[in-house]
Order: structure tokens, then C-alpha cells, then sequence
């Protein structure tokens, strides 16, 4: 039995040479020295002398790794075998020890998750700012803010002394149109009364005979009826005025 059977074997030294950036040509090189320094010691090396050598047989690396085909697994097997071993001690510590488990499961999680970690930076870091770098972003903080506010006053008197423009403006406009409005019935009155006039001349006309009072009555008709229509159009005005609030 092995004394540690979990250990991973070493890989040969034949193929930790070929992974290095000569590949295949170092390890032609350490085996057909080895190979050569073993065989010519023997009954055959002088006829071995007289062989090809390995960098002209086409054939000889690809044999050379299918021999150490076997060796490669071995070692791969060691390592696969040590690392379910390792995974599964770990489950077993992870067994007996749940307490401990589930604590660096919560850590892991708070540490992994943006929240979490929000949320610790914020409490464990930001509380080690010192109280001047908490006086210089509060002062900062409070610099903008006046700024703002100096900024909605003045907006604020801009704001306001518009619209008490705008107020004398409607105040003058008011004051005006009340002021035309009373001028516009003074006018209808006056048309009022120059058509009960005009009635009156109306009814002495009639009663004289002749063709001149029958021309006069003409006048006096036409004369009416542009009053009426005047006096019309002026109280359409006044009732308009009136809508907009304004006693007249």
C-alpha cells in the first residue's frame, strides 16, 4: 500500500521537458542521449553507431509519447483522485461542522451580493472617515444647497415683479375699459333720446298735408333707423364689458 496514496506522482521528467517552448525536439534530445549512452555501452553499439538517428525517423516522437501514454494517465488519475478526495473531505468538515458552515456561506454572500456589500462598506468604512471629511462634504453640501436657494429667490423677484406688472397692466386696462364702457352707455342714452325726438317730429309730420312733409317723414324714417342700429351695436358693447366682470 502506498504511503499516501492522495499525493499526486511527479509527471516524468521526459514530458516536463516537452512542455517547454523546444517541445518535441528536447525531448527527442533526452532520450536519444540516454538511449545512445546506454546502447553503445553493449555488445550492439557499434552496430547502433551505424542506425539512423532519431531526427531522421519521422515516426520515433509519436512512439516515444504513445509509450509514455500509460504515465500520463497514472499521473492525471493521482491528481483526479486527490481532488475528490480533497472535495470530499470538505463535505465531510462541512457535515460535522454546520455552525461554522452556514457563517461562511453568510459571509461569502454578503461579500459576493451588491447589496450586502453596500451595505457593510457603508457601515464599517464609511464609519472610519474621520469628522474632517464629514465637516468638508457637509460644507460642500451646504455651499450648493445656498446656492440653490439664492438661485430660487431670485427667480422668485423675477416672478414676482412680473405679475405686479402684469396687475397695474390689467388695473389700467380695467380702469380703461370701465371708463369706455360708461362713455359707450352715455352715447346709447343720448341715441335714445335723439330717436324719442325723432318719433315726436315723426307724428307732427304726419299730420301736414303736401308732398314736402312727405319727403321729410322719408329723412326723418332713414334718420331713425341709423340710430336704432347705432344704438344697437353700442349695447352689444356694453353687454360684452359687462361678461368680462366689469360693472359699467
Amino acid at each position: 500500500m502506498r504511503a499516501d496514496a492522495s499525493a499526486p506522482r511527479p509527471l516524468p521528467p521526459a514530458l516536463s521537458a516537452a512542455a517547454n517552448p523546444e517541445g518535441i525536439h528536447d525531448l527527442r534530445t533526452v532520450h536519444s542521449s540516454s538511449e545512445e549512452n546506454t546502447l553503445a555501452s553493449g555488445p550492439y553499439g557499434s552496430a547502433l553507431r551505424f542506425a539512423p538517428s532519431p531526427q531522421e525517423n519521422s515516426s520515433w516522437s509519436l512512439q516515444r509519447l504513445q509509450d509514455y501514454m500509460p504515465s500520463v494517465q497514472a499521473w492525471y488519475k493521482d491528481y483526479e483522485d486527490a481532488f475528490v478526495k480533497k472535495f470530499k473531505d470538505q463535505l465531510m468538515i462541512a457535515r460535522d461542522h454546520p455552525t461554522e458552515t452556514f457563517g461562511v456561506v453568510v459571509a461569502a454572500g454578503f461579500v459576493l451580493m451588491q447589496g450586502p456589500r453596500r451595505f457593510l462598506v457603508r457601515n464599517t468604512i464609511g464609519r472610519l472617515l474621520s469628522e474632517q471629511d464629514r465637516s468638508a462634504k457637509a460644507e460642500l453640501c451646504l455651499k450648493e444647497l445656498s446656492q440653490s436657494v439664492d438661485k430660487l429667490k431670485k427667480d422668485s423677484k423675477n416672478m414676482l415683479l412680473k405679475a405686479s406688472w402684469g396687475e397695474q397692466d390689467l388695473q389700467r386696462g380695467h380702469t380703461k375699459i370701465r371708463a369706455a364702457g360708461r362713455e359707450i352707455q352715455r352715447l346709447a342714452n343720448s341715441i335714445y333720446k335723439i330717436e324719442s325726438e325723432a318719433a315726436d317730429l315723426m307724428d307732427g309730420l304726419r299730420a301736414l298735408p303736401g308732398r314736402t312733409a312727405l319727403q321729410l317723414r322719408a329723412e326723418v324714417a332713414s334718420m331713425a333707423s341709423d340710430l336704432k342700429t347705432q344704438r344697437r351695436e353700442l349695447n352689444k358693447r356694453i353687454m360684452k364689458i359687462s361678461e368680462l366682470g366689469i360693472r359699467v
